[in-house]
């Protein structure tokens, strides 16, 4: 892989709905944190059968979400695979021009989101067996705000901004040989209008 994109902007509702498919979400997600991995590696991480994993590897494969990768051992029979990109952006102006399109985003959207929320719970769940500091360092927190859309999507870029110097940071870090108390972070943002 050459030239890696920072983020894979996904516009087309053929790659969203290869994506939104519970088990696929799960492997690239799994390729992201790990980098690079086999469909062995991967079948162990979500119980699942090495045929099952393998095709739907093939299948974000197929959209450009994954890759194969330079192969990490001599056997030559495993097959490794990498993401295309450091990650995905979706947004909702892309899928509103047709009815399925905006039905789509919304299954993806949701699914994305409870795939989120058990994570969030396996953590909760877990709690006790992460460390006192790691345990006061995640935050928990909501802000109910006052906001026009322009300036929700302002505070949204910084977010993202923020949390891209923070990876950049880390990975850098990491590169140097400093991962000592380095753990996966899952880092989740929600933003959205409501009325009482």
């Amino acid at each position: 892989m050459t030239g890696k994109e920072r983020d894979l902007h996904i516009t087309d509702i053929g790659t969203l709905k290869a994506l939104a498919h519970p088990l696929r979400m799960k492997l690239y997600r799994g390729l992201i944190v790990a980098g690079r991995a086999t469909a062995s590696q991967l079948a162990e991480q979500v119980d699942e059968a090495v045929s099952l994993v393998s095709y739907h590897l093939r299948k974000l494969a197929e959209h450009h979400l994954i890759e194969e990768a330079e192969p990490q051992s001599a056997d030559g029979r495993e097959r490794w695979w990498q993401p295309a990109s450091d990650g995905i952006s979706i947004r909702d102006r892309d899928f509103r021009d047709a009815p399925e399109k905006t039905a789509a985003h919304l299954a993806a959207t949701r699914l994305f989101h409870e795939q989120r929320a058990d994570m969030y719970r396996r953590y909760l769940d877990e709690r006790a067996t992460w460390s006192a500091e790691w345990n006061a360092a995640a935050p928990d927190s909501e802000s109910l705000l006052r906001l026009t859309a322009v300036e929700l999507d302002e505070l949204r870029e910084e977010l993202v901004a923020l949390a891209r110097k923070y990876d950049e940071k880390g990975r850098s870090a990491e590169a140097n040989g400093d991962t000592e108390g380095r753990e996966h972070v899952a880092l989740y943002m929600y933003g959205f209008p409501f009325r009482v």
